[in-house]
């Protein structure tokens, strides 16, 4: 496959660099990524992944956009207010590079639904802000072998980290029992600037991996402090007794 001249154009500032180069950009043309959730890490993240011309998209969310996302998820416009995010999103994303195929998922993903979906892309992306959905795409990444970014923001914090199969620790060797979420109506304040910054180095993340380029956070979790404008990356050993991931796992883990 040769770039049409239009793409050399589009694509100059990656074609430039060592790093990435034509023939880099024809990885990322033929590279398939799946980012659970469109809210405050799935805005940006979608935004440069759709720029960066990865081939194909795929948006899950059930939600419907309100008012109160607008001050951090940049993919929504206050004439979006009503509409479904998966439909907000892919407008905006088509709008921004036409090439890129999106798939939009309007559910959310679940134990009955996850396995069918993850196994289509080559990289996920956890974009979600539950413990529930986070250990849901955990399980069943780790299940299906496919790579994924974990992360997560509050206040004015966040915290990023990529599972590769086989390469280092998943969620459960870290957290262990799944934390418990917050009753449904109670809200964590989030500076959306934050959620910016997160979900900018998620798609940086899955560029990485997809080029081969570089080293990710594997084995390890990187966090964000803004009010100090600190990163700190803490090395994370594996459990070799994770009931998800361990040497005498089953590959997943149920709760009621």
């Amino acid at each position: 496959m040769a770039l049409t001249q239009a793409q050399r154009e589009r694509y100059a500032r990656h074609i430039i660099l060592d790093e990435i180069g034509e023939r880099g950009q024809l990885k990322l043309f033929s590279s398939s990524a799946l980012i659970i959730g469109a809210g405050g890490l799935g805005s940006p993240c979608a935004l440069y992944l759709a720029a960066s011309g990865i081939g194909a998209l795929g948006i899950v969310d059930a939600d419907n956009v309100e008012l109160s996302n607008l001050q951090r998820q940049i993919l929504h416009f206050t004439a979006d207010k009503g509409r479904a995010k998966v439909l907000s999103a892919e407008e905006k994303l088509s709008a921004l590079n036409p090439e890129v195929k999106i798939d939009a998922y309007p559910f959310f993903a679940d134990d009955n639904n996850i396995d069918d979906i993850v196994k289509k892309y080559d990289i996920i992306i956890d974009a979600t802000d539950n413990y529930r959905s986070k250990f849901i795409i955990n399980d069943a990444c780790v299940r299906n072998e496919k790579p994924f970014i974990h992360a997560g923001i509050s206040g004015l914090k966040g915290q990023l980290m990529t599972y590769v199969p086989h390469k280092g620790p998943c969620l459960r060797c870290i957290f262990g029992a799944e934390p418990p979420d917050r009753p449904k109506g109670v809200y964590e304040g989030v500076v959306g600037a934050v959620a910016g910054v997160i979900g900018c180095l998620e798609a940086m993340e899955a560029i990485k991996y997809i080029l081969g380029r570089g080293e990710l956070l594997t084995g390890c979790m990187l966090t964000f402090d803004a009010l100090s404008m600190e990163f700190r990356k803490i090395r994370l050993p594996s459990d070799k007794d994770c009931p998800v991931c361990g040497a005498h796992s089953e590959g997943d883990v149920h709760n009621d």
